[in-house]
């Protein structure tokens, strides 16, 4: 009995930087990850275990080519005083299937009738 491979093998190999480099291309100029797994001929499945291989490798940082800029801010002692408003005090309302409803108890009566119709009617 003989056999015959016909095509091409799937499984390749890939290096840590050729790994890093696809990952790294996800999110550039708003490529997404199935794009990049298209382009490179992985499953999304992949890039995401790769991802997370370089990360427990200390290899890669989603902050890698984060860019800080200045913020102009007003210092402490420049700001106005003003009197603290009164706490908020939040209620909790549970509705019909299992809903909730999350409110600060000073909402207006017919805002929240309104909200209470929209949540209801969902």
């Amino acid at each position: 009995m003989r056999g015959e491979i016909l095509g091409v093998e799937r499984r390749r190999r890939w290096d840590d930087d050729e790994k890093l480099a696809i990952v790294s291309a996800v999110g550039v100029g708003g490529v997404t990850v199935t794009q990049v797994a298209q382009r490179h001929e992985v499953t999304r499945q992949q890039i995401y275990a790769w991802r997370h291989e370089l990360k427990r490798k200390g290899l890669w940082s989603p902050d890698a080519g984060a860019l800080f800029l200045p913020v102009g801010t007003t210092p402490v002692a420049e700001l106005p005083v003003s009197s603290a408003p009164p706490p908020v005090s939040w209620i909790e309302l549970c509705l019909a299937k299992g809903r909730m409803l999350r409110f600060e108890s000073s909402i207006d009566d017919r805002d929240l009738t309104r909200l209470i119709r929209a949540v209801d009617g969902a």
